[in-house]
């Protein structure tokens, strides 16, 4: 009995080596060789790594924000769905490559029925009993054409797709919670800052009301000090806001709350990342998970095809099975009471109104549309990283700029405060000069994060922030 099984199953193996699945050529990158060049951006150099194996421990150098990141990636929920999303598609996996190996049962079954005398064929009343044990392969298609495989391969490459996936969400995880930490951070500098600036704008109004109690100051003056200390305290409540709702967003990114214990960051004005290397553009395509899972979900596609094309052949299913049958459950394994079936089936299709190639059409468009996502990919990573770069030189360039601004305004605040104090200028001269100069701080504060958060995007956009650490270097 197991012999039969057996060499059905080794018949089954030997004339299954056909797939319709075409040859997979992986698509040319729409993409330049090279990175842009131009006044916008800092020459290219070569990188000793690629930006995915420098962890995000060694390029964060803040230890707050290192705490950051390590509780999200404990804690956020939506990186543990793409790991339970991985585990989903692993089983759907599992469960369409079992279709490839013959299901075989063990069934036992027993049937006692009294018989009346008119339907019996002795003409008396009699019970009938009958008791059967099997061992049987239940409707095991032979997969001639590569149907079973290529499903199975699709249901392969769809799993491999939501590991990169999984990478994805937590790439994206990382330099999420990095910019919801230094928008916290400017934030909260901006606050500090709106503070000071209402100190001294109201130190600024109660020297315009003395002056106009002694008739130094006309009430046009007093009236002009009051409108910046009104704005300073609108600024005050928004920046209020604001920190309150950045550190909202970011419990939401850790999935817990701030911890108690974080360690004191760097601060804007610190170095709080690494050098950055960049490599070529042709790394991304071997690097940066959302093109990988692209790929992936292209090769799935292709493999629908070969399914499409083995469905215009016929299907051979087997059903076997062979065990004992009898009258009495004593005597269920006696000598003779053996019995056996074969049952092979084939299905030719011959007329289906054509559904058949609409539905090899319809996997050939999919798989279409799965190359020209796969270049879009392709192209969206090389347009974040060209301007990653090209903000990387700009916004040095541009924060020293306002960083002299800043200067600037701060010595006309002094000589317009001086003067203003001694009854050379008016007050307006004055007010306007402390407006500049909060306007100026304010820029400077805004274009530093915007600078920082540039940085981290590029790092992201380079496919960095998977691993922890960086791997020692090889001798």
């Amino acid at each position: 009995m197991s012999k039969s099984l057996l060499s059905i199953a080794v018949t089954a193996f030997i004339l299954s080596g056909c797939s319709m699945i075409p040859d997979y050529r992986q698509p040319a990158a729409p993409i330049a060789a090279q990175w842009p060049e131009g006044p916008a951006y800092t020459p290219a150099q070569a990188a000793d790594m690629a930006a995915t194996e420098q962890g995000w421990r060694t390029f964060f150098r803040d230890p707050a924000l290192q705490r950051l990141v390590e509780t999200a990636l404990q804690n956020n929920r939506d990186l543990r769905v793409a790991a339970l999303n991985i585990e989903a598609y692993r089983a759907q996996y599992r469960i369409q490559r079992s279709d490839l190996l013959p299901s075989v049962s063990a069934d036992g079954a027993g049937s006692r029925q009294r018989v009346p005398a008119n339907a019996s064929q002795t003409g008396q009343a009699g019970i009938n009993s009958q008791y059967s044990a099997t061992l049987g392969i239940n409707a095991y298609e032979l997969d001639l054409f590569g149907r079973l495989r290529s499903l199975s391969e699709q249901a392969l490459q769809v799993y491999f797709s939501s590991e990169q996936a999984r990478r994805s969400t937590q790439i994206s995880l990382v330099a999420s919670v990095a910019n919801a930490y230094l928008t916290w951070q400017a934030d909260q500098a901006l606050l500090q800052l709106t503070r000071d600036t209402l100190q001294a704008f109201e130190d600024s109004y109660a020297l315009t009301a003395r002056s106009n109690d002694v008739g130094v100051a006309s009430a046009l003056d007093l009236s002009q000090a009051r409108t910046s200390v009104e704005g300073a305290r609108v600024n005050l409540a928004r920046y209020q806001r604001l920190v309150a709702q950045d550190l909202n967003n970011l419990t939401l990114l850790l999935g817990s709350g701030v911890p108690a214990d974080l360690p004191q960051g760097l601060g804007l004005n610190a170095e709080p990342f690494a050098e950055l290397p960049v490599g070529l553009p042709s790394d991304l395509l071997q690097r940066r998970p959302d093109i990988l899972e692209a790929e992936h979900l292209l090769k799935a596609a292709n493999a629908n095809i070969g399914a499409a094309r083995a469905a215009f052949f016929p299907s051979i299913s087997l059903t076997a099975n062979a065990g004992t049958l009898s009258p009495d459950l004593s005597g269920l394994f006696d000598a003779g009471s053996g019995t056996w079936l074969f049952q092979p089936q084939i299905s030719l299709p011959i007329f289906n109104a054509g559904r058949l190639r609409a539905s090899l059409e319809y996997a050939e468009i999919q798989k279409d549309i799965s190359v020209a996502q796969y270049e879009r990919s392709i192209q969206t990573a090389f347009q974040e990283v060209s301007d990653g770069l090209a903000a990387r030189q700009t916004y040095n360039e541009q924060l020293q700029a306002q960083r002299d601004l800043v200067q600037a305004n701060q010595d006309y605040y002094r000589l317009a405060e001086r003067r203003y104090r001694i009854g050379i200028d008016s007050n307006l001269t004055f007010l306007d000069a402390q407006r500049s100069l909060f306007s100026a701080q304010q820029s400077l504060i805004t274009d530093r994060l915007s600078q920082l958060t540039s940085e981290v995007n590029l790092y992201k956009a380079l496919g960095g922030g998977w691993s922890a650490e960086t791997p020692a270097p090889s001798r």
